[in-house]
């Protein structure tokens, strides 16, 4: 029903931020993430998804679409609400999640307020199974436009494109993303930051 409400933030809190277009206050449940990445009066866009559930109509936005992505993916898993989704995307973002998916990091989600053990594990392998094996084995080829650093750290590399792919970009993208990317000294999660910046470019 919307893709984004565009306007300034006239009200926040833990979880919440109004963001006021036109006269009107859309209040938009989210991430600790996102509500890091707006001020209050100032203008703001967040990417939304509506809940409805009886006759409960919520609107929930984020700063932008890979973790609105992420909020999909959450939610398409058994057991895990919206409420459970914000819990997980305010201890990990993007980056973190994605990463988390690809190395099997269960720890990570549990740090999330109300997730445990159980639902990390479901979470983990749900998503990891929306790849394919062959999508995983591809994810392993490091791409021939990528300045390489030195031996041992290629799996950063590997693990990078996986994270992307599991945000829904296509190897390709991912691939052309890293594109003349001098990795050496970086982790993981620093090359999908860095690609995620350059996705949003484009």
């Amino acid at each position: 029903m919307f893709y984004y409400v565009e306007g300034l933030v006239s009200h926040v809190e833990q979880g919440l931020a109004v963001i006021d277009c036109g006269g009107v206050g859309y209040a938009c449940h989210t991430s600790q993430n996102t509500l890091s990445n707006i001020q209050m009066g100032e203008k703001a866009r967040l990417y939304t998804c509506l809940h409805v559930r009886e006759d409960i109509f919520e609107l929930y936005g984020f700063a932008d679409q890979e973790e609105l992505n992420c909020y999909k993916m959450l939610t398409s898993v058994s057991g895990v609400g919206p409420k459970a989704a914000l819990a997980i995307l305010s201890v990990a973002p993007p980056s973190q999640l994605a990463l988390a998916i690809i190395t099997e990091d269960e720890k990570l989600l549990t740090q999330a307020q109300g997730i445990g053990k159980k639902i990390a594990q479901r979470i983990v392998l749900e998503l990891r199974d929306k790849m394919s094996k062959g999508q995983l084995e591809t994810a392993a080829s490091a791409g021939n436009n990528i300045v390489m650093p030195e031996k041992g750290s290629i799996n950063h590399i590997q693990e990078a494109v996986a994270a992307l792919m599991v945000l829904g970009y296509s190897q390709a993208e991912a691939f052309k993303a890293m594109e003349g990317l001098n990795s050496e000294g970086m982790d993981a999660e620093s090359i999908i930051r860095y690609c995620l910046k350059k996705l949003a470019m484009q």
